[in-house]
């Protein structure tokens, strides 16, 4: 395959592509980028946040940011980048917003929209399955995709 690929740790070693998707709070996404599936979550936080395509409004204390995140990247290296993003980390450890569900009427899921917009992007079987050799080609299916999906959440395109 072309660049942007390497061997998935979980299938065999078959050369894999991985996605890190940044959403806003209804799950439209505001930022993609690839790598290869061996390549760790963590080491791809810089490049998410530097290509976020939507203004940001600047953060204050009043209005705060917050980058919900979860158990893989509980570094403090992405607490670092976060902060220099001007995002205030949220980071919770697998299990822990389950519970917090359970015992609280009420309580929204924050970290979920993210793979709810993973599960509407794999929808596009041509994202789905990376039939692409180039990279450039695979991004720009990527951005598409997501200019979908934030037409369709967006009430414009049913």
């Amino acid at each position: 395959m072309g660049k942007k690929t390497g061997p998935n740790p979980t299938d065999r070693a078959k050369d894999g592509t991985k996605r890190s998707l940044l959403t806003e709070a209804a799950g439209i996404p505001i930022s993609v980028t690839v790598d290869g599936a061996n390549r760790h979550d963590m080491k791809m936080v810089r490049e998410t946040l530097e290509n976020i395509q939507a203004p940001r409004p600047t953060p204050t204390d009043k209005d705060p940011q917050g980058l919900c995140l979860d158990k893989g990247y509980d570094y403090d290296e992405v607490r670092d980048l976060a902060t220099e993003f001007g995002f205030t980390a949220h980071i919770r450890a697998r299990g822990e917003e389950a519970l917090a569900i359970k015992h609280k009427a009420g309580f929204k899921a924050r970290r979920w929209v993210v793979e709810r917009t993973h599960s509407w992007m794999n929808r596009f079987r041509r994202i789905l399955i990376r039939w692409e050799q180039r990279a450039d080609t695979y991004i720009a299916m990527l951005h598409l995709a997501c200019g979908i999906i934030t037409w369709r959440a967006t009430g414009l395109l049913k």
